[in-house]
């Protein structure tokens, strides 16, 4: 199921009834949370890898955002918050950055936690929605197939603003590189050394 396949179109209401703006719900896999976030129709930047372990072993990987840093170039990690000790839906994150000696922090939610399938957060900084991540896990003959996506959600605005703070002016492109990066040493760690 892809992030598209569960958005559903819905007019935004006040207390005073319908304020006559659209908003989009993005359905979660849990049914008690819902997020109102702009739903694309498909991912600004997708890789997809294939990684000779079994499903689960990779979704253990992705899903323990303190570890994210071994894997990213840009994430270095971070910490559960507010009661979270785990990957769980609503669970929430504060993750470190880095880039050109620049640092920066932001605060993930867990909005898609299903073991050996998809783990997916939303981001945010200073209040503003950033960007969703997700990663979806496909069983293969190998072991499984990985494609991770990024959706950007910065509001237009504060585009330039980022891109000064993180000293990174093509965010699709940086991300694309990154994201390569990312899931080659997902791959390095979870695959069986050749012998």
């Amino acid at each position: 199921m892809t992030l598209g396949d569960r958005c559903a179109r819905r007019r935004s209401t006040t207390a005073s009834g319908a304020d006559g703006r659209d908003e989009f719900v993005r359905s979660t896999s849990s049914p008690e949370i819902e997020a109102v976030v702009p739903c694309p129709t498909m991912s600004d930047v997708a890789v997809t890898r294939e990684i000779a372990a079994p499903p689960e072993a990779v979704y253990g990987l992705v899903a323990d955002l303190t570890r994210m840093g071994e894997w990213s170039p840009e994430n270095q990690g971070g910490e559960w918050i507010k009661g979270a000790s785990g990957p769980t839906i609503g669970a929430k994150f504060r993750g470190a950055n880095s880039h050109d000696g620049k640092s920066w922090k932001t605060v993930a939610t867990v909005v898609d936690a299903e073991p050996g399938r998809r783990f997916g957060f939303f981001v945010k900084a200073a209040g503003l929605p950033i960007a969703e991540w997700a990663f979806d896990i496909e069983p293969s003959e190998r072991g499984c197939t990985v494609t991770q996506t990024w959706t950007d959600r910065r509001p237009g605005f504060f585009k330039p603003i980022a891109a000064k703070l993180t000293g990174v002016t093509d965010r699709a492109a940086h991300n694309r590189e990154a994201m390569e990066q990312t899931l080659e040493r997902l791959a390095a760690a979870a695959e069986p050394p050749a012998g």
